[in-house]
């Protein structure tokens, strides 16, 4: 593999959505961003981003010790900040600041990475799409289509097939069905969340999405990719280029790699997991497991942590870092 991919400067226009609906209201949006040892700028602006576009937005930061979460959101406007001695995990954190916003009364969760920036109107043009797509059925969420903040490349939206998941970027005006959202980002309704259940707290960290957006198919809910609705992100700690995949390869820090191999290996437990998404991760987490061991650095402490989720998936143990 060669070397990191640059950033790339993006500029984010979402398109106005097509049938502007009355029906929602932004207000009743509670924004829930989920920090861990932030970058101070950036979370600043991803507050910024959002809170303008929202009712509130609550901050749960999960154990930070080098950042004062608290002291540096002091004085925003609806913004509140639920500060957590401990490091409770991700699907703790989440359902956390979902109850609290469930008790003021918010009728619509965002659920926010402390790296994503809100292209403007973001909210209302997912929100607009969610009333209309309510009219054919029960949904469980909707997206945006996020741009790779390093690469700015647009991500697809996926739905599972064997032996390839189809990847659809789409294009404007266009809200695709799929089969996975991620956590990021994703506008879900309150009486959704509830039907549905929170995020599943003993897989930590990794995966939670994918286990969410299952039960959420499985209970006959569907998931949609607004194509209109934009947003930067970055998934894992960093993208290097490669001849593997033309778009990059995401590289994780090593003890990362404990809950993507454990989380993996207890969603293929689980009987609501669909087995063409099985058939087709298998091979990938077998690729992942290879490229690891052998093609990047610190190589034998990403063997170790990714054999040791091996084991516990199998052994089907939960729960935050061993040892």
């Amino acid at each position: 593999m060669s070397a990191a991919v640059p950033p790339t400067e993006i500029v984010l226009r979402n398109t106005p959505g097509a049938g502007q609906s009355s029906d929602f209201d932004a207000l009743m949006v509670c924004a829930v961003i989920v920090t861990y040892g932030p970058d101070p700028v950036l979370l600043r602006k991803v507050v910024a981003s959002v809170a303008s576009q929202v009712g509130h937005v609550v901050v749960f930061d999960n154990g930070s010790r080098a950042v004062d979460v608290v002291g540096l959101l002091a004085g925003q406007e609806r913004v509140s900040v639920v500060p957590s001695g401990l490091n409770v995990g991700l699907g703790a954190a989440l359902n956390r600041a979902c109850e609290r916003a469930r008790q003021m009364g918010f009728q619509y969760v965002l659920l926010m990475d402390q790296d994503s920036v809100l292209a403007e109107g973001m909210v209302q043009i997912l929100g607009t799409a969610l009333v209309d797509l309510q009219q054919a059925g029960h949904v469980a969420a909707v997206g945006p289509q996020f741009r790779d903040a390093r690469s700015g490349e647009p991500a697809p939206f996926v739905r599972f097939g064997f032996p390839l998941n189809r990847k659809l970027r789409g294009g404007a005006g266009q809200r695709i069905s799929c089969d996975f959202l991620i956590t990021s980002g994703s506008l879900v309704p309150v009486a959704a969340l509830e039907r549905i259940g929170p995020m599943d707290e003993a897989l930590f960290i990794d995966n939670l999405d994918m286990d969410w957006c299952f039960r959420a198919k499985r209970a006959g809910f569907s998931l949609h990719g607004i194509c209109d609705a934009q947003m930067a992100h970055s998934i894992g700690e960093e993208l290097r280029a490669s001849w593997v995949k033309q778009d990059g390869v995401i590289v994780h820090k090593p003890f990362r790699l404990y809950f993507i191999m454990r989380n993996r290996v207890l969603l293929y437990r689980r009987r609501y997991t669909p087995r063409v998404w099985i058939a087709q991760d298998v091979p990938r987490l077998v690729l992942k497991f290879v490229g690891n061991a052998l093609f990047l650095p610190q190589r034998w402490q990403r063997l170790v942590f990714m054999c040791r989720g091996v084991r516990d998936g199998l052994l089907g143990r939960g729960g935050g870092l061993p040892g």
